[in-house]
C-alpha cells in the first residue's frame, strides 16, 4: 500500500532552515548541519539514506525548495535527491504557476496549480504506478519545504513522519510546526547516529 510519508531533517529548536534561508542559501545561515548525516559515513546513516530513496514512487516539493534545487547551485549528479542511487522517483511540485523553464531536465517533473492535496494526489497516482512497474510497495515522500510539510500534516494528507533530528540549535529559521490541532503520533522507530537521530512516527 502507498503511504505518505513527511521526511525532513529539523534542528533541536525545531527548524527546518536556519535565518534567511533564499534561492542562493536554501537552508539559510548555519542550515547546512542539519543534513551533515546525509552524507556522513556512517552505515546506520547509509541506511537511512538509502532505505528512503529506495520507497519512494513519488515526491512532492513546494515551489520555494523547487526554485533552490533546480537553481544553478542546486542539484547536480553528486547532491541531490536519489544521487548515485540506481533509480529517481517523479518529483511533483506545488505552486501556483509552473516555472518557464527547468535546468533538471534528466528529472520527471509535474507541477500542480490547484493546491497541496491534489499535488499528493497526483503523487500517489505516480507512485502506484511506480509500484505497479516494480513489483513493490513504494510511497510518495514529502520532502519540504517545512511549510509543505507542516501543512500535510495539518491538513491530514500524511500518513508517516520521518524526522531526521540534527545536533544543532538554530535559534531562528522556519519552523516546521507554527501552531494548528493537535495531532497523536506513535513512535515506530529511532536510530541515533553521531550527526542525527532518526526518528519515525505514525500519525493518526
Amino acid at each position: 500500500m502507498t503511504r505518505i510519508i513527511a521526511d525532513i531533517s529539523v534542528s533541536l529548536d525545531g527548524f527546518v532552515t536556519g535565518p534567511d534561508p533564499g534561492p542562493d542559501s536554501g537552508l539559510g545561515t548555519g542550515g547546512e548541519a542539519l543534513h551533515t548525516w546525509a552524507f556522513s559515513d556512517d552505515p546506520d546513516d547509509r541506511r537511512v539514506l538509502g532505505e528512503g530513496t529506495a520507497r519512494s514512487g513519488a515526491v512532492v516539493l513546494g515551489r520555494r525548495l523547487f526554485d533552490v534545487v533546480d537553481g544553478p547551485g542546486g542539484w547536480d549528479d553528486t547532491v541531490g535527491y536519489g544521487a548515485g542511487e540506481v533509480a529517481k522517483p517523479a518529483f511533483v511540485v506545488v505552486t501556483s504557476s509552473p516555472p518557464r523553464a527547468v535546468r533538471l531536465t534528466d528529472l520527471d517533473w509535474t507541477f500542480v496549480t490547484t493546491g497541496l492535496s491534489d499535488a499528493v494526489a497526483a503523487a500517489r497516482e505516480r507512485a502506484e504506478a511506480a509500484s505497479s512497474d516494480s513489483g513493490k510497495d513504494l510511497d510518495v515522500v514529502l520532502m519540504g519545504g517545512g511549510a509543505t510539510v507542516g501543512s500535510a500534516i495539518e491538513a491530514g494528507l500524511v500518513d508517516v513522519l520521518s524526522l531526521h533530528l540534527a545536533p544543532v540549535v538554530l535559534g531562528a529559521g522556519t519552523p516546521l510546526f507554527t501552531g494548528g490541532a493537535p495531532r497523536t503520533l506513535v513512535q515506530r522507530s529511532v536510530t541515533p547516529t553521531t550527526t542525527a537521530t532518526h526518528l519515525t512516527y505514525d500519525v493518526l
